[in-house]
């Protein structure tokens, strides 16, 4: 049995973190790996820090707990909760993974991610995170459409491409569609007929036992 692997998984309220969770629940996670559901909450203003502090750290713990009963769901899961503070820059969630020293990290890609403020500031993955990130996109419904910027139409395939260029450097990208199954043609029943030839019919019949008289036996 090889290594335990600490998988983080970034908890936020956002339905890309979910996706990206399920997904991993189906087609990465094996038996013995310990999840970590992560949650990063801003600091709060100085005035009433503590009340708000308190107050955001146990949400960040309810909404972790939503996440944990998705991978309850499947069997023989282990997972563990961490709730920090820190700014929404991504360096908390850096620091937390080298601290446990993770040997992967799982983002749910959404339009705010910090993934995609670093490959804008060109800040290097692999040197902050130590370990192979993998970010699960879902198809946006706002690229199902043309978006409009101040009167102009922008066709999908170049929102699209507006969005994979900034994801084109060191980490997974994985985009999640939906499967469409090919339609195939049913070929047409053939009638089969049950009993084609009386005559092929082969009959057999047990012999008969010979009873004691046809042989004169006398006792």
């Amino acid at each position: 049995m090889g290594d335990v692997r600490r998988i983080v998984v970034v908890v936020e309220d956002k339905q890309a973190a979910r996706t990206a969770l399920q997904w991993a629940l189906h087609n990465l996670f094996r038996q013995g790996d310990v999840i970590v559901l992560l949650h990063v909450y801003s600091p709060p203003p100085r005035k009433k820090k503590s009340t708000a502090a308190r107050l955001l750290r146990r949400h960040g713990y309810h909404l972790a707990l939503s996440f944990r009963e998705i991978c309850d769901a499947f069997f023989n899961t282990n997972t563990e909760i961490i709730v920090r503070e820190g700014d929404d820059d991504g360096r908390m969630i850096a620091q937390v993974v080298k601290e446990i020293g993770a040997s992967m990290l799982l983002v749910g890609l959404h339009q705010n991610s910090f993934l995609y403020r670093w490959a804008m500031s060109g800040i290097d993955v692999a040197r902050n995170f130590n370990c192979k990130v993998m970010a699960i996109k879902q198809p946006s419904p706002e690229l199902s459409h043309p978006v409009k910027v101040k009167g102009h139409k922008t066709s999908q395939a170049t929102a699209t491409a507006t969005s994979d260029s900034l994801t084109n450097f060191d980490f997974s990208q994985i985009e999640i569609s939906g499967l469409q199954v090919p339609e195939i043609p049913t070929p047409p029943k053939v009638p089969y007929r049950l009993c084609p030839s009386p005559h092929a019919i082969l009959w057999r019949t047990r012999p008969r036992r010979r009873s004691k008289d046809q042989y004169g036996v006398v006792s």
